[in-house]
This record gives C-alpha cells, structure tokens and sequence, in this order.
C-alpha cells in the first residue's frame, strides 16, 4: 500500500490548515517587529544617531524573517490552488503595493548611509516608515475583507472569476478597522522589540509608543468583533459536509447570515482560547512595557499577535476563502486543497525542513542577542548600516 494512504485526507487537509495557520503567524511575529520598527523610526528616533541604532537594531535579522513570508506564499501556491488563484488574482493591486513597500526597505537600509546630507538620509528613513505601515495596514485591510467575503464565482467548469474593481474597494470601513488593527498590533510588536534591543531616549519613546499601541490594539479588536458579531454575515454549509472528497467547491451549498462567525466557539468552546489570547497578550504587553520587563513585553505582544490571528482562522474554519457574490463557490479546507499525494509529500518536506529553519533562526537570534548602543554606531563597531 502506498504510504500516503495511511494518513487520512480530511487530517492532512486539517494538518496544511494548521501549517498555513502556523507560517502566517511566524511571518507577523518574526517580520512583524521589523515592520512595526519601520513605521516608530521617523518619531522614537530623533537624531542620526538615534535613527542608525533604529536600523540596526533591526538590520542584521530582517532579511532571515521574511522566510517566512516565502514559505507562507509557497504554501498556499502548493496546497491551497483555487486560494492562491483567487487571492493573488483578486488582491493584485494591494499585493502589488505590498511589494512596492517591501522592495523599499532593503533599498532604504543600504542606501540611507551613502551619504551625509540629512535631506537624503530623513528621505530614506520615511520610505522606510511607508516600507513598515504600508504592508500592515494593506495584510489587515485584506483579512478584514476576507472576513466579510470577496467577490468571486465560479463556473461550471470551475474557471475562476473575480468580479471586483479596484484596490479603493477593498477600503471599506470594516476592512480599515482591520487594517488599522493590524498597524496597531505591529506597533506594539515593534516597540517592544526596540524596548528590548535599545536604551536610553530610544527606548523609553519605544516604550511610550507601544504603551498606547496596546491599548488601541485591545480597543480596535474588540471593536472589530463586535462589528462582526453584530453587523458582518458570517457563511455555514447547509449541505452534507464532506471531508474526504475531491475539491470542488461547488458540491455544497452555503447560506450566510449575522453571527455565524461565532458559532464555532459555541461547539468548541476551547477555541475562545484565541480571542483571550489576543486580549491578554496586549494586555501584558502593555504591562510589561510600563513595568520595563523587556523579554516579557515582547513574548506578550507575540501571544497577542498569535490570539488575534487565530481568531481570525478559528472563527472562520472550515472556510478559507468565502465568495460574497456566489457563496455556494466559498473555498474551503474540504473542497479547495490539493490532491492527497500532493499533501502527503509536502508534509514530509515541511516537517523535515521547516524546524531546520526555526533551529537556525533560532541560533542567529541567540547569537545577536544583546542591545545596540550609540557607541556602537558612532565608533564604526558592530553596526551594518
């Protein structure tokens, strides 16, 4: 018997949900605080000086964190098709944006330095704040209309249609909160990796920032779920829900309604577990900062960011992708993954590499440990940019 088939298809479809799950909260903890570090620079860090121990607090591990930004995309290329069709399709501008963003940020660390004139150097440090705020506010915006449905259909032949216009329709007002949820929670993020890694004036506006940050994040999040509860439908099968079958995701049938979005933590209460996460995580954040217990600030902003992007997934499962204009065509984790070989093989691989790149990011991070400093910069010592 072929080994794959030892391992049912619904666990391996549930096992890629988690893994998908799991690199998309890598990719918000790890490049998260480089994106949040992006957005304080032009208001923590006042001099030149300053703005060089900013960027470097940040330089020598941000290029290591967005692995997991590859590994999330590759992820959904591999195992999830119809939502890699539909979501890079869809979201062409706002990922396009994304990575006008991104592409600023290494162009801006190697580049800032090359010369001494302040207009070019403060020119830099703002393409290095839009490199920051752009990509979290556009992910959040993206999650927030995720939630409320996208506009796409299928026909019989399961050709994919996306029936929206332009990226100015993505910024409704649910889809803003989101996004400014997600500023929010990067801020925080950010803050407390620079509480963690600097001293003196830096730190305590770090400090200050992410304060408040933490706050917002703990509003906007309970704004953002009362909204859902009260005035965003949610999508639930009305059919037979098959687990084992092949991806089709027209062989169901999907209504929508207020609230459904919470149904899931009425049969599985454990998955409130999310939500208090995200809550408590800012909380302690917040808490930590006042109270400057460094490591503790930054493991609470990550359980923060861990609890408010698990509510997203939990509140939603089995659904990955609902379509606003044909919910029957919503994609699910039963009826848009790959084929059972396809998951089995791809499993193996990731359970083999990807502790190898938690080991090594790891070993960097334990390696790098430490503050910097002003000395360090202003003595040509320890620094790369």
């Amino acid at each position: 018997m072929i080994l794959h088939q030892y391992i049912d298809y619904e666990i391996l479809r549930v096992a890629w949900w988690l893994l998908l799950g799991v690199l998309l909260i890598g990719f918000a903890v790890m490049d998260g605080f480089d994106l949040g570090t992006g957005f304080l620079l032009p208001f923590v860090a006042r001099t030149d000086v300053e703005r060089r121990v900013v960027i470097n607090s940040v330089g020598p591990v941000w290029e290591g964190n967005q692995v997991w930004l590859v590994l999330g995309g590759g992820a959904i290329f591999a195992a999830w098709p119809p939502l890699y069709a539909v979501s890079f399709s869809g979201f062409y501008l706002a990922m396009f944006a994304i990575l006008f963003a991104l592409i600023l940020r290494p162009v801006g660390f190697k580049y800032r330095s090359e010369r001494e004139s302040a207009a070019w150097r403060t020119a830099w440090d703002w393409a290095l704040f839009i490199g920051g705020g752009v990509p979290a506010l556009v992910m959040g915006v993206a999650v927030g209309n995720v939630l409320q449905g996208v506009p796409f259909r299928f026909e019989s032949d399961l050709r994919i249609f996306y029936e929206g216009t332009t990226l100015f329709e993505l910024l409704n007002p649910f889809g803003l909160l989101a996004g400014l949820l997600s500023v929010a929670m990067l801020v925080m993020h950010g803050a407390a990796w620079l509480v963690l890694k600097t001293e003196g004036p830096v730190a305590d506006r770090s400090r200050a920032y992410g304060s408040i940050a933490a706050l917002v994040t703990i509003a906007l999040f309970a704004i953002g779920g009362l909204w859902l509860w009260l005035g965003i439908d949610g999508y639930r099968i009305t059919s037979e829900v098959v687990t084992t079958g092949p991806s089709n995701p027209l062989a169901k049938t999907v209504e929508r309604a207020p609230g459904i979005w919470f149904e899931n933590y009425a049969t599985h209460p454990w998955m409130v577990l999310g939500p208090a996460m995200g809550f408590a995580g800012a909380a302690g954040a917040y808490a930590f900062m006042r109270a400057r217990r460094e490591v503790a600030a930054i493991l609470a902003s990550s359980v923060s960011i861990l609890g408010i992007i698990s509510t997203v997934g939990l509140s939603m499962f089995p659904f990955i992708l609902p379509s606003s204009i044909q919910p029957q065509a919503s994609l699910t984790v039963w009826d848009a993954s790959s084929s059972h070989m396809t998951l089995f093989i791809m499993l193996v691989v990731s359970v083999v590499f990807v502790p190898i790149v938690v080991a090594y990011t790891a070993w960097v991070y334990r390696v790098l440990w430490g503050k910097v400093d002003e000395k360090s910069i202003t003595d040509g010592s320890g620094h790369a940019y």
